[in-house]
């Protein structure tokens, strides 16, 4: 109730949960007060005030409390449109002593009314008294709770940090696990290149060239952690066209992507390292009619599919690089539950990774 500082759903209507809150909160601190004021007075007195001055004490602190908090309640309808904490400051009191000033005058028109006696218009005495009270307990409340709005504000902005730390955390994670490449497909490649300069100078700058678009895409200077799935292919063929100087004939490579899918998004540097994969463990020891396929299909997920007619997967598989920062990559953006990757033999070897379509 005494949530001064508060912005949050000062623009709408006070509802009935809110109004039976505040009166509940009203009812609670008038009679917190009005036993104080009781007990007090009894102390200096020296005996018991009396039953009757008990009882007006009771409804006086009663009702003037429910109409301040109803008071407080209506004035955070006026805070949205001032800005500046002294304004602000001043309808907080305004509204207080101004619903004091009311509850003292209802009080008084009630008992005229049922004691028969003539009512007189304001009670200084009765109001200044109330005044004093009224002010001292809202300063306590306003204090109180300015300083758990300033703890709640450090709070939000540690977890914020916190947030901001692990996002950078997982940026890094990203930007590592997609700067990667196999330290043996570099070598086999410079080897490649090497073994061309004198033979084929021509086909020895274009294997250069490619190897050098691999790692430009690779050191990620957009800092993008998805890309197009045309890129995503891109890159492949690229990588692609790299191994088949050395495969040579031995392996043929196909893609099957729905061109409506060319914009979709993807991790990046997803498919190259399971490509690699393929190429390392499965088809390394095929001297003829090889073949590696990818499939890129969407439903409600996407899906990505890469097969291959080699040697099918082990029982026992030992998780390497390629198939460890799939997993890495795909926790990282998804999630552990969000995402599904199948190592399969049968009906085809393939492996087929499914997980959420993401969009701009």
């Amino acid at each position: 109730m005494f949530n001064t500082w508060n912005s949050e759903n000062i623009e709408k209507p006070i509802s009935l949960k809110q109004w039976k809150k505040v009166n509940l909160v009203g009812l609670a601190i008038g009679l917190t007060i009005s036993t104080s004021l009781v007990i007090l007075m009894s102390l200096i007195k020296g005996q018991w005030i009396g039953t009757r001055q008990a009882i007006f004490h009771y409804i006086f602190g009663i009702i003037i409390s429910i109409f301040v908090c109803n008071g407080l309640l209506l004035s955070k309808k006026f805070w949205a449109k001032k800005g500046n904490g002294v304004v602000q400051i001043l309808i907080y009191y305004a509204f207080s002593l101004g619903a004091v000033f009311i509850a003292i005058e209802v009080i008084y028109l009630l008992l005229a009314a049922v004691l028969k006696t003539p009512y007189t218009f304001f009670h200084k005495d009765d109001f200044l008294f109330s005044c004093v009270l009224t002010i001292i307990v809202n300063t306590v409340m306003y204090v109180h709770n300015a300083q758990k709005v300033n703890l709640n504000n450090r709070i939000k902005e540690k977890e914020l940090a916190l947030l901001r730390l692990n996002q950078m955390k997982t940026e890094a994670e990203l930007a590592t696990l997609h700067s990667k490449i196999n330290p043996h497909f570099l070598y086999n490649s410079l080897n490649a290149i090497a073994s061309l300069i004198h033979v084929d100078p021509d086909k020895a700058e274009g294997m250069t060239l490619k190897l050098s678009k691999l790692f430009r895409y690779s050191i990620n200077q957009t800092q993008e952690n998805l890309v197009s799935v045309t890129e995503e292919i891109e890159i492949v063929n690229t990588y692609l066209e790299i191994e088949k100087v050395r495969f040579g004939d031995r392996i043929s490579f196909k893609t099957d992507l729905d061109p409506a899918l060319n914009r979709e998004k993807i991790p990046r540097f997803l498919i190259q390292p399971l490509v690699e994969n393929a190429l390392k463990h499965g088809l390394k020891n095929v001297l003829s009619h090889g073949m590696l396929r990818i499939s890129i299909k969407k439903t409600e997920l996407m899906e990505i599919i890469i097969e291959d007619n080699g040697s099918p997967f082990p029982e026992e598989l030992e998780i390497g690089y390629g198939l460890q920062s799939t997993y890495d990559k795909l926790n990282l953006l998804y999630g552990s539950n969000n995402y599904e990757v199948q190592i399969l033999n049968y009906p085809n070897k393939q492996l087929r990774i499914q997980f959420p379509v993401t969009y701009d």
